[in-house]
């Protein structure tokens, strides 16, 4: 009994050592064997994932902020920002991705799609 219990505590190691080293971060999708998250461009999200089954699209004022995190307070920059949504089919979790001016900047799961 003892050693089926080392055995078991074993398994249950390995397995979740396994779903740890799979797991996508928080902000991440997984479009088949392909992995999208915050930073790729609108090309590698269709190259990935195909055309959304929706897309709304706005621009919105906003201080610059570069590469370095700097603030350019005083200045405004207006960005596109669209939101793309993905349904799955009914089994599958639908995905809604925010790009700003072509990048993905969120990645938000919403209920199972239909």
């Amino acid at each position: 009994m003892r050693e089926r219990t080392k055995r078991t505590r074993g398994f249950a190691a390995v397995v979740t050592a396994a779903l740890l080293a799979t797991a996508l971060p928080a902000h991440a999708l997984s479009c088949g064997p392909r992995v999208i998250s915050r930073g790729d461009d609108v090309s590698k999200l269709l190259e990935f994932c195909g055309e959304p089954t929706s897309v709304q699209t706005h621009h919105i004022d906003r201080t610059p902020i570069d590469a370095n995190g700097r603030v350019y307070r005083g200045f405004t920059e207006e960005v596109l920002v669209e939101e793309w949504t993905y349904n799955f089919g009914p089994y599958q979790l639908m995905v809604k991705i925010r790009l700003d001016n072509g990048v993905v900047a969120d990645i938000k799961y919403l209920g199972y799609g239909y």
